[in-house]
């Protein structure tokens, strides 16, 4: 096998692996690469038809990109919904997600038989035109401070980091009487937290200000 085959052996498998990714960022840029390799590979040994194949899948793959890149912080693409802590919406998202979750969010609080959370005393989906793609908890523990139990992202747009849209707008905890949130991130999400507002405080405990009114 020389470096031509190997080189079109990889774009092959970088489509395939591809179709593997539950993340629609990381389903992108993969496919991307494959494509734009295996496009190289046909223009190469003069299979055409393979070429135009796979050029037109670069390109289709570049433009979701590009929106889905544009989208990641855009406000007019995510709307944030409260909801009842008991909510029998919510409370099937989570049981849907449970598993997830359980992985993903081992501190988030336990949930009844129905799937609805017994801790949290405000809870907001975050959606995406008709989806549901992220949910905050947060629980009262008074003076003002409100911890969040959970934000769990659906492993679709787990990249998009969606829940920073609850963040941004304040007045939904301001309006509950919180004057600061709090947090307590594990290593793989403190990029997050900090990217959202949340900062260590001596204890270890990651703090964000409510802005006032």
């Amino acid at each position: 096998m020389n470096w031509l085959e190997v080189f079109g052996w990889i774009g092959s498998v970088l489509v395939v692996v591809s179709l593997m990714q539950a993340r629609v960022l990381r389903f992108r840029w993969m496919n991307l690469a494959g494509a734009a390799i295996a496009t190289a590979y046909n223009v190469a040994i003069g299979i055409w038809p393979f070429a135009a194949m796979n050029a037109a899948i670069t390109l289709i793959d570049v433009y979701w990109l590009a929106r889905l890149l544009r989208e990641r912080h855009d406000e007019a693409t995510y709307e944030v919904v409260e909801v009842a802590p008991d909510d029998a919406y919510l409370g099937r998202v989570l049981a849907v997600h449970a598993a997830d979750i359980a992985k993903f969010e081992p501190g988030a609080p336990a949930s009844g038989r129905d799937g609805a959370p017994r801790a949290a005393s405000a809870a907001f989906l975050v959606v995406r035109g008709d989806e549901t793609v992220g949910v905050v908890q947060v629980r009262d523990e008074g003076a003002g401070t409100g911890r969040v139990l959970m934000d769990y992202v659906t492993p679709r747009f787990r990249d998009c980091t969606p829940g920073e849209f609850v963040y941004r707008r304040s007045g939904v905890f301001r309006d509950r009487g919180f004057s600061r949130l709090v947090v307590d991130p594990v290593p793989t999400n403190r990029d997050y937290f900090s990217r959202v507002g949340f900062a260590p405080e001596a204890d270890g405990t990651w703090v964000r200000e409510v802005a006032a009114a």
